[in-house]
């Protein structure tokens, strides 16, 4: 029964991914159909996918605590249910402000989802096989994204883009049923207080930070709102910092930052996750914009992304413990941000199988970094932190994917000179500048130690961490 376990409980937490990757991809591809049909302008509708990573931020501290309070099972099941509640209300949407308002609630229900899930397998699987039951939990979870752009391109050129929200809701149900049958109800058993206070000066420190900071970089005057929500973010993030140093048990403890593993999977992961967050967000855009492709059209070729991440993840483990992570991780951020750049030089005449393949070995790459950093984070966390680790973690993705978007909109925005359609440059400059922030964060995976991670990636025998002095 052991055994099995570590083949269903992956599974099983891979409902959500695979919810959540199939609605933000599935979006990504039908943005500029959602902006015709309620009169928006697709650089605009950007937010629709901010607003989601942004309520992601603003909730994901909390999803830890609420699991060790009132079980994993069941809040993760809650998240299910609140997430399909809100990709329902996603569809039924008939305004702008109706959509950001169901994707900011279907941002809650992924923060709780996503993090909870993953600290059910953690806390569920030895740790010398946590890359294999990673990988396997990713597995079906990359399926949504390799079957989205294609599925949300033959829905929007043959139907209406609201059923690309509605596609999710017997896969919620399998998971609710499923969850329920074979996973167990884990707790903590030392459950401390929850830092009200500390929740939300992070939130607003967070959210307030980007959401002013992309309504700044996307106007083309300064907006007095704008800036003062930035400036209060601002504030607000150093309050809880010097709240943090202050209490016993912060919302998002900082001192996990001593761990050199996991603050370099977090400083290091931020930067190349630029690229992960734009990269979805551009090329659909491009090729609709600025070559003119239907959405079915567009979405025949990105999937092959996805398709080269589903390979890699079964010979991860392998790669890793033959060349440890630091030099993966180095060499490998290279690798895979050359393929992003690549992307720049994209253009109508470009042969579409050049273009796929691209896509697709840059997605191989981005897989392999995707894995190497998740487990890297948890090599030298134990117990009582694991769920600590997770909403900090999951917070940082999130974050880094939103900024990366923000950042390539912001791109597109400054160098289009305010034309309705945008023209092929703008992406050109947006790819070279996420490709360029993606490569810098090599300089971070430079400080890790030779062996760092030596023992999750199968290269020494098990031993017990010990908290760092």
């Amino acid at each position: 029964m052991a055994v099995s376990r570590r083949v269903i409980v992956p599974l099983i937490v891979a409902c959500a991914l695979f919810m959540q990757n199939l609605d933000s991809t599935a979006l990504a591809t039908a943005l500029p159909a959602i902006a015709d049909s309620l009169g928006e302008t697709p650089l605009r509708l950007h937010l629709a996918i901010t607003s989601y990573m942004l309520s992601l931020a603003a909730f994901l501290p909390v999803s830890g605590w609420v699991a060790d309070r009132f079980g994993a099972r069941t809040i993760f099941r809650l998240a299910m249910i609140i997430f399909i509640l809100a990709s329902i209300s996603c569809g039924m949407a008939n305004s702008f402000e109706e959509l950001l308002a169901a994707r900011i609630v279907q941002g809650a229900g992924g923060a709780l989802m996503v993090p909870v899930g993953r600290l059910i397998l953690v806390r569920s699987v030895p740790k010398s096989e946590l890359i294999s039951a990673m990988a396997l939990m990713g597995m079906p979870a990359l399926v949504g994204p390799i079957i989205a752009p294609v599925l949300s391109g033959f829905i929007i050129t043959y139907a209406s883009w609201r059923w690309i929200f509605w596609f999710n809701v017997p896969i919620a149900i399998i998971g609710v049923v499923l969850c329920s049958i074979f996973i167990e109800d884990i707790r903590e058993p030392d459950q401390k207080r929850f830092d009200w206070a500390g929740f939300f000066l992070s939130s607003f420190g967070l959210c307030g930070t980007l959401f002013g900071l992309d309504a700044l970089t996307t106007h083309d005057q300064i907006d007095p709102v704008s800036a003062g929500v930035f400036v209060a973010g601002l504030i607000a993030s150093v309050l809880y910092v010097l709240h943090a140093k202050r209490v016993d048990n912060p919302i998002l403890d900082l001192v996990m930052l001593k761990f050199p593993t996991f603050r370099i999977s977090i400083t290091g992961g931020t930067l190349f996750r630029f690229g992960v967050g734009a990269t979805p967000f551009l090329l659909p855009l491009m090729m609709q914009q600025g070559f003119g492709y239907t959405p079915l059209q567009s979405g025949a070729i990105t999937f092959v992304s996805a398709a080269g991440s589903f390979g890699m993840r079964s010979m991860a483990r392998t790669i890793l413990r033959r060349w440890g992570f630091r030099q993966v991780l180095i060499w490998n951020t290279l690798i895979a941000s050359f393929f992003l750049s690549l992307c720049a030089f994209f253009t109508p005449d470009t042969p579409k199988a050049v273009m796929m393949g691209i896509i697709f070995f840059g997605g191989v790459f981005r897989s392999l970094q995707f894995t190497a950093l998740g487990t890297l984070g948890f090599a030298d966390i134990e117990g009582p932190l694991m769920s600590q680790a997770t909403s900090f973690q999951q917070m940082a993705q999130r974050l880094s994917l939103s900024l990366g978007i923000a950042i390539s909109a912001s791109v597109l925005h400054w160098t289009s000179n305010g034309e309705a359609r945008l023209p092929l440059h703008s992406f050109s400059a947006a790819f070279l500048v996420i490709g360029a922030l993606s490569c810098i964060s090599v300089f971070s995976f430079r400080n890790l130690p030779a062996d760092a991670g030596a023992e999750i990636a199968g290269r020494l025998p098990v031993r017990s961490g010990r908290f760092p002095k």
